[in-house]
């Protein structure tokens, strides 16, 4: 390799065509400035020099502008894209990164991984927007000590941080008394993790008041909410988990419940993905779901309505837009917006009124 290959530079491609270094800078980030041909001419000694082009991080410092939004997330990569909630949500944010020009950087931070901070200190974005991201977790410190624009999903702790989202508890208590309505009164609630994921199994009421989960404490209390209405001790009802948000772990977790004596006659799920491997059990045992047991969700993605599924419909998409929106637009100071956007519960096939 040429020896000038390891240590091109803005300057000696400058001196190679013989131009100033504004002129090379701006063959790169203001091509109108220059013509076509010697564009080509810049671009041709950089590739014969091996200069790479200027750095996209120093650049982005000098224009004031990143281009990226920021989604940090609790979770593993590969389950923003395999869940179907978080497809949604992820996809609204991407609709309104694409129509301004904006790239959209994802930043797992799943529990016991390490290197997660430095990600979010380091990340060149222009602001960041944390995605089931549980009260206290470092990074939303360390991204106000940045002074980047933050908006959150969760209920926060911090008035101050713009948040984006639905009363979670309002919302799952439609289930509830859609349930009770209905006259049952031995149910059962799936959950995905109270104490930590992977911890599968039933959980304690210590334990789900313990959780730091905000969407899981809002779709519980709703649900304890409308029980309690009707006179049902909430000791009385099977909060089982499933460990992680899936449907094999939700069926397999199912027989925590389905496999006893008193089997409740309806199930709450604090996700579709979770009331869906639940309908997958219950076909395993030969219970006709709506007829022998019933079973709701929360969130209506794609699939729940082709398993004619009840359940709460929340707005995933446009929850993603406006938190985009949020970021690259944001709030006058002093102005902190609170946004609850609308839910509505779906009946469906998959309840009815309690066995006799």
């Amino acid at each position: 390799m040429d020896s000038r290959a390891k240590k091109a530079t803005l300057q000696t491609v400058a001196d190679e065509v013989g131009v100033s270094r504004t002129t090379v800078s701006n063959a790169y980030g203001r091509p109108d400035q220059l013509n076509k041909a010697l564009r080509e001419r810049i671009f041709e000694a950089a590739r014969r020099l091996g200069y790479p082009g200027p750095d996209a991080a120093a650049r982005s410092l000098r224009r004031g502008r990143a281009g990226a939004i920021g989604l940090v997330f609790t979770e593993t990569l590969s389950y923003a894209f395999a869940d179907p909630y978080s497809v949604g949500f992820l996809r609204g944010v991407a609709e309104v990164a694409e129509e301004s020009g904006t790239g959209l950087l994802l930043i797992p931070m799943p529990p016991g991984t390490g290197g997660s901070e430095t990600a979010v200190r380091d990340a060149v974005v222009d602001g960041f927007c944390l995605y089931c991201v549980p009260v206290g977790h470092p990074a939303k410190e360390l991204i106000r000590a940045r002074g980047l624009p933050l908006v959150t999903t969760d209920e926060s702790d911090d008035p101050g941080i713009p948040y984006v989202g639905i009363d979670e508890r309002a919302s799952a208590r439609l289930a509830g008394e859609h349930i009770a309505r209905l006259g049952h009164r031995r149910v059962a609630v799936m959950v995905d993790h109270v104490s930590g994921p992977g911890m599968s199994g039933p959980a304690s009421v210590e334990e789900q008041l313990a959780t730091d989960c905000s969407d899981l404490r809002g779709r519980l209390t709703g649900y304890r909410d409308a029980l309690e209405e009707v006179g049902v001790d909430w000791r009385s009802v099977r909060v089982v988990a499933a460990g992680r948000n899936s449907r094999s772990a939700a069926a397999a977790a199912s027989a925590h419940f389905l496999d006893v004596a008193d089997r409740p006659t309806a199930v709450l799920a604090i996700g579709d993905v979770l009331a869906l491997g639940v309908l997958d059990a219950c076909e395993q045992r030969g219970l006709a779901v709506g007829r022998d047991i019933s079973v709701a969700g929360f969130d209506d993605v794609p699939e729940a309505e082709r398993a004619r599924l009840t359940t709460v419909r929340q707005p995933m998409g446009e929850k993603g837009r406006i938190a985009g929106r949020l970021i690259l637009q944001p709030p006058e100071e002093g102005k902190t917006p609170h946004i609850e956007l609308p839910t509505e519960l779906v009946v469906r096939a998959t309840t009815g009124p309690v066995p006799h």
